[in-house]
């Protein structure tokens, strides 16, 4: 096709600058998993009751979409006989569905099940785990849509038989609303279809793709954008509502102009005249174009570019091209009767084919034919197509260039879901959803079964504890705090348990932690990290030591309005790669692990090296420091003395679990520490508590610096590190600022 010579148009050829175009192409990958026992497919097991009740969940908006909840009710009162050797699975389950409670709602269900392979994924350190998991609930869930219709019209046709000779009424007006059930089968699998995709956008947005960053980043993070396409219920991308509900409703007849193969080519030929390379002639380039609807923008703007600027103006060109050539093809009138006609569809569709209705806003000989329509149904107005009408007539000049330019990001849109749906279709085509326990036992015997199931589900065996981490939380000064306390004739007993044992129990539960014992002024908390559940126990214990500090933090500002002693605590956390072991003593275990040692140093306080700080003024409660002296010693690590008031310190072992566990992301800061030459790598990351639920932790890896103890000066740092989960507000208060200044 020849050049359009777009440098007529008034603009200065510095201004009509090629744009720079980004490309991309859909692409999902589950070759890293084991083939099944068919040599071709993954096998997949999905939990028999996120199967069971999502089937119902299914059929009762099958039966809300397609108006027949009335009719299905009256299935129950006809008392009928099921044959014994009935092979039709619809038979059997209306009568279980009878007797069982009310199942689970559908969103719980889905989160349940997402969340399930999430974890499984992230145990097994593999992300295509929870992507197979997730294919295969969409291949399920798009299976499921058609099988529940076929049994649900079954039901239909056994409930209108049971009325045979009896209630002619009733019967005539039942085997109307079947009819009208099986006509409308596209509409209702349709809706039913987006209901399920609205269901998983949510589920999505409010707690998995969180989560799923907490633990992977942004890992694959494109692939996971193949289950958002609003087409992943359709069978081609081709669906007319939908088209017309997300991006246009492009022709679907041959001789269309705007059908979507053509309306392709001319997209590509716009892109061609506009001289951005020899790689424009390249299709394999101008497809990866078209996956990217941020080009329409850069490209053709808003479809009103402002021209004072010289890429505005550029922009203000290459829209009139793109005009032109719709003109030229004939397209453009389609296109704008293609977005007047949405607003007719409720009205007008399914009594009128909805292709029909667009052409005839540009056709009179397709006009002749809706108003004949119209007139014979009472219920069609032909108000609303006369105003539709009468707006495709008057559509010109800078409507209808506006109109071009929308056009062209939709299609950009509609094009790059249909190149997902693709993508997503052939992932379905590799996917082996095993129903029987037969095939069940024979792929997990040849080691090649995916299983996802609930937690309820999972076996005790995998309940084994493999990894443990301890808590212990220490009152700084208790035996001068007592002595306050009784100077003034107070029980210190009630005082410790009321502030801080009793509030600190309530949280165990939450965070599934469990006491080892208590100390006198100290508490020892314990994660059991098993082998079933998701490696979260450090970063658990982070979120619980942060809220253990905040709440001895609003304790203090009651006690010491109150005119009463405040608590300061000090926090270590140390975690083991191995299962704690037990003393029996009596009825009574008494653990004995490392950790416990190990976090009982972590939170201690050297009141040399407190006496010296108290008088910097830094955000952070965690140091520890080499002496000269210690530097000297066989084992300087010995020597090393440690600075914890109101912080939480880490052990080396816990931070690289900490980084195993969740994306721990860098991030700046203006805040200095001591001496204005510590350097700082401060980290932040999201810990996933359930429901939905997600606590921000920042984390301070900082160099352990050699010091004068006698006048507490620098002298250079040493080869070892100190960790400590930030707790100061200030900290939080300055990285969500930066955040939201970034949105």
């Amino acid at each position: 096709m020849p050049r359009i010579p777009i440098f007529r148009l008034g603009q200065a050829a510095e201004e009509l600058e090629p744009p720079r175009l980004a490309s991309y192409v859909p692409a999902l990958s589950l070759q890293e998993l084991r083939i099944g026992i068919d040599n071709l497919r993954h096998d997949v097991f999905l939990s028999p009751k996120f199967v069971e009740n999502v089937r119902f969940q299914i059929a009762r908006l099958i039966a809300h979409y397609g108006n027949i909840k009335n009719l299905l009710a009256a299935e129950t009162s006809v008392v009928r006989e099921v044959p014994k050797n009935n092979p039709f699975i619809g038979t059997r389950s209306v009568e279980k569905q009878r007797a069982k409670t009310e199942p689970s709602e559908l969103k719980p269900l889905l989160i349940e099940i997402q969340l399930a392979a999430l974890n499984r994924a992230k145990a097994e350190g593999n992300i295509r785990l929870d992507i197979l998991g997730r294919v295969a609930i969409i291949k399920f869930l798009r299976a499921e849509l058609n099988v529940q219709f076929s049994e649900i019209l079954d039901r239909c046709r056994a409930t209108l038989k049971s009325y045979d000779g009896l209630r002619q009424q009733k019967a005539s007006e039942y085997r109307e609303q079947v009819a009208a059930f099986q006509i409308a089968k596209k509409f209702i699998l349709r809706q039913t279809g987006q209901e399920l995709f609205r269901t998983l956008r949510e589920i999505e947005k409010e707690t998995i793709a969180r989560t799923r960053r907490s633990l992977f980043g942004n890992q694959s993070y494109e692939e996971y954008l193949l289950f958002l396409t609003p087409l992943i219920f359709s069978e081609d991308g081709r669906d007319i509502y939908l088209n017309a509900e997300h991006y246009a409703m492009i022709g679907n007849f041959d001789r269309d102009p705007d059908r979507f193969w053509n309306s392709r080519r001319m997209v590509c030929d716009f892109l061609q005249l506009l001289g951005l390379g020899p790689e424009a002639g390249d299709d394999a380039v101008l497809e990866g174009w078209l996956n990217v609807p941020e080009n329409a923008e850069v490209l053709v703007g808003s479809g009103i570019p402002d021209d004072s600027t010289p890429e505005g103006a550029s922009r203000k060109a290459r829209l009139s091209v793109w005009r032109e050539l719709l003109e030229r093809e004939q397209a453009m009138d389609y296109i704008v009767a293609a977005y007047e006609v949405v607003p007719l569809l409720n009205e007008y569709s399914p009594t009128i084919n909805a292709q029909q209705l667009k052409n005839a806003l540009i056709s009179k000989e397709e006009r002749v034919r809706v108003e004949k329509v119209s007139a014979e149904h009472s219920k069609l107005s032909a108000g609303s197509f006369s105003a539709a009408l009468g707006r495709v007539a008057g559509c010109r000049g800078d409507e209808k260039t506006k109109i071009a330019g929308r056009f062209l990001r939709d299609f950009i849109r509609h094009h790059r879901d249909v190149r997902r749906l693709e993508v997503l279709n052939e992932a379905l085509t590799q996917v082996n959803i095993i129903s029987s326990e037969k095939m069940r036992d024979l792929s997990a015997i040849n080691g090649t079964l995916y299983e996802y199931l609930l937690p309820h589900e999972q076996k005790p065996a995998e309940d084994k504890v493999c990894r443990h981490v301890i808590v212990k939380a220490d009152v700084r000064d208790s035996s001068l705090l007592t002595k306050s306390l009784l100077a003034r004739q107070m029980n210190p007993a009630s005082y410790f348990t009321l502030n801080f044992y009793d509030p600190v129990n309530k949280l165990l539960q939450k965070y599934g932690a469990t006491k080892v014992f208590l100390e006198g002024d100290a508490i020892i908390l314990a994660f059991l990290e098993r082998e079933s559940e998701p490696e979260l126990a450090v970063s658990k214990a982070c979120v619980l030591a942060r809220e253990m500090l905040e709440i001895v933090r609003g304790y203090n500002q009651l006690l010491e309005r109150a005119g009463l002693p405040t608590l300061e605590l000090g926090i270590g956390i140390s975690y083991q790669d191995s299962a704690p072991v037990y003393l029996a003593d009596g009825p009574q275990r008494i653990m004995i692990s490392d950790a416990l040692n190990e976090s009982d140093r972590l939170s201690s306080c050297d009141k040399r090296v407190r006496k010296a700080i108290q008088t910097t003024k830094v955000p952070f409660n965690v140091y520890a420091f080499q002496t000269l002296a210690g530097a000297e010693h066989e084992n300087p690590e010995e020597c090393i003395l440690n600075y914890n008031l109101g912080g939480i310190r880490i052990s080396h072992a816990a931070f690289k679990k900490l980084e195993q566990e969740i994306t721990l992301e860098p991030v700046t800061s203006t805040i200095s520490g001591l001496w204005n030459v510590e350097e700082l790598r401060l980290s932040s990351g999201l810990v996933p508590l359930g429901s939905g639920i997600f606590r921000k932790i920042v984390v301070r890896a900082g160099r352990v610096p050699l010091i004068d103890l006698r006048t507490f000066t620098f002298q250079h740092w040493t080869e070892h590190w100190c960790y400590e989960v930030c707790s100061h507000p200030a900290i939080y208060a300055e990285i969500e600022g930066k955040a939201a200044a970034c949105k």
